[in-house]
C-alpha cells in the first residue's frame, strides 16, 4: 500500500518568489523535508487527498514558473522509519514550557492579559494539530496543561465558578420537571443564560427562576443549576469537564439534537475554553452588550433567549442543508 507522497522540486536560482511560494506552503503542510527540493508528507491518514491536492498545486506553480516537479507515492519502508520525521515532540514541549511558565506567574498577571495569552497558546496548539499526523503522549500532556490553564483563569475570574463534580449523570423525564422552581447566581453569564435557556425552551416551558446573591440561600423546592452543590453543575467525565448546559443536555436526553451540540459548543468555548468556534465571538460580543444593557436577570433571560432561538434554528437549518 502506498503511504506516502514525495515531492521532487527544482527552481531556476533566480527564481525567488516562486520558491519562496512553494517553500511557505510546503512548511504550512507539515511536510518534512529529506534535501534541498525534496518533500515527503504521508498520504494513508485522514486528509490524505487534501495534502496530494495541494502539493499537486505546488507542483504546477514551480512547472508554471520554469521548474520542474514530481510527485510520486512511496510505500512504507521497513528499514527506515519515516514517521519518525513527524515527530512534533520539540514544538509542543516549547509550548508546554510556554503554558507552564504562565501557569506559574498566573496571579502575578492581569487577568484580560493571561486570558489572551492562553487563547495565543489555544491558537498555536490548535495549528500545530494540523500538521501532528502521528499524536502522541505529549499533545495530550500539552492539552491538560491548556485544560488547567482554563481552570485557573475561571477560578481567577469568576470565584464562585463551580468547580465540578465526579459522577454519573442521571437520565431524568422531562414530565416530571414541570412548572418547578429553578435556581442559579445572579448576574447571569453565558452557561447561566443558555442553561434557563434550555430549561424553559426544553425542559419546562412553565419555569420560574430565582436568582440567588448567594447560593448558599437556595430554596428548598427549587432546582439549582450552575454553582456548586446545585442539582446540575459542572461535571468532570472521562471525556473532559461538561459545563452545566451540557449537562442539562445529558441529564434530559438531548444530546443527538445537532443543533444544540453546536451551541453547547459555543458555551462550553466561552465558558471553560477549549477549541476554538467560530461563532464563539460573535455570540460573546451581543451577550457581552446585552448584559451591560440590562440590569433585570429576568429581562436579560427574555432577551438572551431570542437570541438563543435564533442561533438554534440556523444551526438546524445548516443541519437540514448539509
Amino acid at each position: 500500500m502506498n503511504e506516502w507522497l514525495l515531492l521532487i522540486l527544482s527552481l531556476p536560482t533566480e527564481n525567488t518568489s516562486a520558491r519562496m511560494r512553494a517553500w511557505r506552503a510546503l512548511k504550512a503542510s507539515g511536510a518534512a523535508v529529506l534535501r534541498d527540493g525534496v518533500y515527503l508528507i504521508p498520504s494513508g491518514i485522514p486528509a490524505g487527498t487534501e495534502r496530494r491536492e495541494m502539493l499537486d498545486a505546488v507542483a504546477r506553480d514551480v512547472e508554471a514558473s520554469g521548474g520542474t516537479a514530481y510527485l510520486l507515492e512511496l510505500a512504507q519502508s521497513a528499514s527506515y522509519p519515516f514517521a519518525a520525521l513527524f515527530d512534533r515532540t520539540p514544538e509542543y514541549s516549547k509550548l508546554a514550557d510556554e503554558i507552564a511558565s504562565c501557569l506559574t506567574g498566573i496571579d502575578a498577571v492581569a487577568m484580560p492579559d493571561t486570558a489572551r495569552q492562553a487563547r495565543k497558546f489555544r491558537k498555536a496548539f490548535a495549528a500545530l494539530g494540523e500538521i501532528d499526523f502521528f499524536p502522541g503522549e505529549t499533545r495530550r500532556q500539552v492539552d491538560a496543561l491548556l485544560d488547567e490553564l482554563a481552570r485557573r483563569i475561571q477560578i481567577r475570574s469568576s470565584p464562585d465558578e463551580p468547580t465540578g463534580t465526579t459522577g454519573t449523570v442521571t437520565r431524568r423525564d422531562p414530565a416530571k420537571f414541570q412548572g418547578r422552581l429553578w435556581a442559579t447566581r445572579k448576574r447571569l453569564w453565558v452557561d447561566r443564560m443558555a442553561s434557563a435557556w434550555l430549561v424553559r425552551r426544553f425542559i419546562d416551558t412553565a419555569a420560574q427562576f430565582v436568582w440567588l446573591d448567594n447560593p448558599a440561600e437556595c430554596p428548598a423546592d427549587a432546582l439549582g443549576f450552575d454553582f456548586d452543590g446545585a442539582t446540575f453543575t459542572h461535571m468532570e467525565t472521562p471525556a473532559g469537564v461538561w459545563v452545566s448546559f451540557e449537562t442539562l443536555m445529558m441529564s434530559f436526553g438531548f444530546e443527538t439534537d445537532a443543533a444544540l451540540k453546536r451551541i453547547a459548543r459555543i458555551v462550553h468555548y466561552l465558558d471553560v475554553g477549549g477549541l476554538p468556534v467560530p461563532e464563539a465571538a460573535g455570540l460573546e460580543s451581543l451577550l457581552r452588550g446585552m448584559r451591560a444593557r440590562i440590569d433585570n436577570d429576568d429581562t436579560l433571560l427574555i432577551e438572551t433567549g431570542h437570541l438563543f432561538d435564533d442561533f438554534y434554528r440556523a444551526f438546524q437549518e445548516e443541519t437540514k442543508q448539509s
